[in-house]
């Protein structure tokens, strides 16, 4: 990472430049520039601004829908069915989260399904959206466009790392935990072979089936693959996680790897539940306070490195971030820089530059 820091509002509002730009639809474009600044608040820099050139490419070779709203193919009260027209995702995510709130509410959880959403970034820059709520949500997403995951025991890949966030309220600070299927993502993986890096352990495995720690096999003729979370030795558990987030989403959905493939895009899942519905907010708060306390106070294994809950970290760096700044990866500084180029919009300058 750079010394130097930007302004997130700056960030946001030349994200939103760009992408209007580009010709997508001003609303789109602010959910689109909120949540990709989010994503590198909390840390996540290979899904936040990152992607904007991306996104930007997208655009302009008319694979990302510009406008309109999504198609509604399933109504009924706790579950719904949309078409996302290759809108941009960040926009259907949290359109889908305006959408199911209320629903929770009167029924206690309700679920949208989302086929054929375009890319939708960070997972975790959702959750606070309803954890603020005093909402519990769940969000996972798959790609069936791509693979890059084999399952366990095999060497072709099938899946994509298949994430899946969570958010959950309690009377303090919320926990909010994204994680994948696999050990590690496409996008640093993609970063790791650029830069000519490797990863620490043996995350890969190349096409003949043998472990290593080349981000490089990725990308070889024939390709290699990455292992599923818990490696070579519990694999088998994020094949598992896998395939159960297949199900919620390209399942229920109806579309997904049995199809054609239709460009780099997603297939959602995203379920509100209201504690309220159950055995109340007051209840629920008493039983997730003490699982947090719990576990903060859990004595360390390594002495000075306390147990943090999921979301600790990404919080405390939001909200570090979003007072002194935020630093952007080097490697993302100039193409960030190209994009607004190409429409003649300055980017940002670092604070005090």
């Amino acid at each position: 990472m750079t010394d130097a820091r930007y302004d997130s509002e700056a960030l946001r509002q030349y994200a939103t430049d760009v992408l209007c730009a580009a010709g997508l639809e001003a609303g789109h474009a602010r959910i689109v520039a909120h949540t990709l600044v989010e994503g590198d608040l909390m840390g996540h820099d290979t899904h936040g601004l990152a992607l904007l050139a991306g996104y930007v490419g997208e655009l302009e070779a008319g694979t990302m829908t510009r406008h309109g709203a999504p198609d509604v193919l399933s109504d009924r009260p706790a579950a719904l069915l949309w078409d996302g027209r290759r809108l941009p995702g960040p926009s259907l995510v949290v359109q889908g989260i305006d959408a199911l709130a209320p629903r929770a509410r009167e029924l206690g959880c309700a679920t949208l399904v989302i086929r054929r959403s375009h890319h939708i970034a960070c997972l975790a820059a959702y959750l606070l959206k309803a954890t603020d709520a005093g909402l519990v949500m769940l969000l996972a997403s798959s790609d069936p466009n791509t693979q890059s995951v084999a399952p366990f025991g095999g060497t072709r890949a099938v899946f994509t790392p298949n994430p899946l966030a969570i958010g959950i309220p309690t009377s303090t600070t919320p926990v909010l935990i994204d994680i994948s299927s696999s050990v590690t993502t496409n996008a640093m993986t993609a970063r790791r072979h650029a830069a000519g890096e490797r990863f620490a352990k043996p995350w890969m495995l190349d096409a003949q089936g043998h472990a290593t720690d080349d981000p490089g096999v990725l990308f070889a003729d024939p390709p290699g693959t990455i292992l599923p979370l818990g490696g070579l030795d519990a694999g088998h558990k994020g094949f598992g996680l896998a395939v159960l987030i297949e199900a919620l989403t390209g399942g229920l959905a109806g579309f997904g790897r049995a199809d054609p493939a239709d460009g780099w895009g997603a297939t959602v899942t995203l379920t509100l539940y209201d504690p309220d519905a159950f055995a109340g907010r007051a209840a629920f708060d008493t039983q997730m306070d003490w699982l947090a306390h719990a576990c903060r106070t859990n004595p360390p294994r390594v002495a000075g490195e306390p147990v943090r809950m999921p979301g600790d970290r990404a919080l405390a760096q939001r909200a570090s971030q979003r007072t002194h700044g935020v630093r952007l990866h080097p490697a993302l500084i100039e193409p960030l820089r190209a994009c607004g180029a190409r429409y003649g919009i300055a980017a940002p300058r670092p604070i005090g530059g």
